[in-house]
């Protein structure tokens, strides 16, 4: 125990240690209904075939896209990386 403690002070200071170090990524941004129908869009896909691709019901799909619920935590990071390179889904 001392010794990691050494070692991350050793960490702190710029030195040199052999460390692992894992960052773990902050949570998506929530994302307005908007954007979520644009990323349907420019995959040119129906809502039925989006929530297969995000393996959601459709009426999930419709539901964020009219505002009335929001994705949570891996449909929102999944639509997220949608939202940077649609064409992934369609890969998967």
């Amino acid at each position: 125990m001392r010794q990691a403690l050494a070692d991350a002070q050793a960490f702190e200071r710029g030195e040199g240690v052999d460390l692992r170090v894992t960052e773990i990524p902050l949570p998506p941004k929530p994302m307005k209904p908007e954007e979520i129908r644009k990323i349907r869009l420019t995959l040119n896909v129906s809502q039925a075939r989006f929530a297969q691709y995000l393996c959601v019901s459709t009426n999930t799909v419709e539901s964020w896209e009219q505002g009335t619920r929001r994705p949570q935590s891996t449909a929102l990071r999944l639509l997220t990386i949608a939202k940077k390179n649609p064409v992934v889904l369609l890969k998967a």
